[in-house]
């Protein structure tokens, strides 16, 4: 393939480790690893790619386990040409591989008011856009406005918050684009006041969540009408133990890597848990965190 692959200004990588690309820390290798110089780089890569070739788009792998034989075709990590962020009268714009928390801070800056939430999720804006992410009440759906991708056949399209057809941690808009950029919606407040609330919920989420070990986030999705880390609690799953992948003593939600887990200890840990929770309670529970790649030959 190496040769097939078209003149980008950014880089490619082959063989290359992905492990060091999430915050588990497991993972095989990527055929390819393209990291582009910015949006139009991007689409001019996807429109003069190999054809048939299976491309996979990663951001800082906060939520994310990509299994031990690693990922075939290409995978795209956006990198420096999306962090920029601005602020344009009561918009806030962010790039896709800006990070939640950043985009929080900025906006408290500027003295914008409406995104503090982004502040409790570990993750960048592209995987907020791409699953509606939220936190504390709030979730991407309440500020978007529209955002940029670019589709697999490398064409740059608007769409508006209507075309994202989001639901609860859900994306159902056109499928197989990457996103690039985001436009949210902000109120003018004191900087201070912004600041304010977000240090709240950032010491909220210390103190209740592992967010010092290799973990992913919330493992899975709030049922309707139930809370996930209570049905896991429940069915006597905090703490529980495959290999080197637990569930944590702190929030039976959040799955950590204790040292030496490979995804395959992490996947079956979840597995174990889906299986407890529906013997328990006979509600079956969705994954939140996003499974991609081969299983170790």
């Amino acid at each position: 393939m190496r040769s097939d692959l078209p003149e980008v200004r950014g880089t490619y990588r082959f063989n290359a480790p992905l492990a060091g690309t999430n915050w588990f820390g497991v993972g095989g290798v990527a055929e390819v690893l393209f990291k582009p110089a910015d949006a139009a780089d991007l689409a001019f890569f996807l429109k003069h790619k190999p054809p048939g070739q299976p491309v996979t788009v990663i951001g800082v792998g906060s939520n994310l386990i990509i299994r031990d034989g690693g990922l075939p075709g290409i995978v795209v990590r956006l990198g420096r040409g999306f962090t920029e962020v601005d602020v344009e009268g009561d918009t806030l714009i962010a790039g896709a591989s800006a990070l939640d928390v950043n985009v929080a801070r900025l906006a408290a800056t500027h003295g914008r008011a409406g995104l503090e939430f982004f502040a409790g999720i570990p993750g960048t804006i592209g995987g907020a856009l791409a699953m509606n992410a939220g936190a504390y009440g709030r979730e991407t759906n309440d500020v978007l406005v529209r955002a940029e991708a670019v589709t697999p056949a490398g064409a740059v399209i608007t769409l508006s918050r209507e075309e994202m057809h989001y639901s609860y941690r859900h994306y159902a808009g056109p499928q197989g684009v990457i996103f690039t950029r985001g436009w949210f919606a902000t109120t003018a407040d004191a900087p201070e006041a912004v600041a304010a609330r977000i240090a709240e919920i950032q010491s909220k989420r210390e103190a209740t969540q592992p967010i010092r070990e290799r973990t992913g986030g919330s493992t899975f999705k709030n049922p309707d009408g139930h809370k996930a880390w209570q049905l896991v609690d429940a069915a006597g799953c905090r703490g529980l133990t495959i290999g080197g992948a637990q569930m944590s003593p702190l929030h039976c939600n959040f799955m950590i890597n204790t040292g030496a887990a490979t995804a395959a200890d992490l996947e079956a840990l979840g597995e174990e848990v889906r299986a407890r929770v529906k013997a328990h309670s006979g509600i079956t529970l969705e994954w939140e965190i996003k499974r991609i790649g081969n299983p170790a030959a």
